[in-house]
């Protein structure tokens, strides 16, 4: 961590505040002992996690007035996991994952930042079949498919970890896979929309993207 040039910030949701220490760019690097690069984890990609993307400003703005109630909620892919501090600081039941080995210490350091209960955390890979994640009824991410690949890989995963009836939100900047993610949850059984957010004057440039909500009643 030392090695790093890191960046603190105070990101704003109508009165609440979530401080965030993040990676000071998308430039950084640090594996010493070559752990990431044992999962794949290329020095180009390594730092992806660290920072706040727009694709995750939306998501929180968007799940920051959702009502929660009791349900049991899942972060996909979280990186600096901006919406699980969040929805942690609003007391939701709330658990977060990734494929970064460097993520549960930045997602240690930010709860503790913000003064809150820590949160559940487990490092999964979406094909893996032997975690210890259980089932939710709402499973939220942000920015996740890069390749193709994924597509398949993260709508079985997301079946796999979703009660019988349960909601998706994922919001996708636009990378030309939003479609063909949704064929494959209409599959699993789900509604498909896709919309944009109302207002992301919280972002520099116009969001391209969309927030696709998938549902799911048995």
């Amino acid at each position: 961590m030392t090695e790093l040039r890191l960046c603190y910030q105070t990101l704003e949701f109508g009165k609440t505040d979530i401080h965030l220490c993040t990676l000071r760019d998308n430039q950084e690097f640090h594996d010493p002992e070559g752990i990431a690069e044992k999962l794949g984890i290329s020095s180009a990609s390594w730092p992806i996690f660290g920072v706040v993307w727009p694709s995750s400003l939306v998501l929180a703005h968007y799940i920051a007035d959702y009502d929660t109630g009791s349900k049991r909620i899942l972060e996909v892919g979280c990186g600096i996991a901006l919406s699980s501090l969040l929805l942690n600081k609003q007391l939701a039941d709330i658990t977060a994952t990734d494929y970064h080995p460097e993520v549960e210490t930045f997602l240690n350091r930010n709860t503790k930042l913000n003064g809150d209960k820590s949160i559940n955390y487990e490092r999964v890979d979406w094909s893996d079949t032997n975690d210890t994640l259980g089932q939710f009824d709402m499973i939220i991410g942000s920015d996740l498919l890069y390749e193709d690949e994924h597509i398949e890989q993260l709508a079985n995963f997301i079946n796999e970890h979703a009660k019988p009836s349960s909601e998706v939100i994922i919001v996708d900047p636009g990378r030309g896979r939003k479609s063909k993610l949704s064929a494959k949850m209409v599959e699993f059984g789900y509604t498909s929309t896709h919309s944009k957010p109302v207002h992301t004057d919280y972002i520099e440039q116009a969001f391209k993207g969309f927030i696709l909500t998938f549902k799911r009643v048995q």
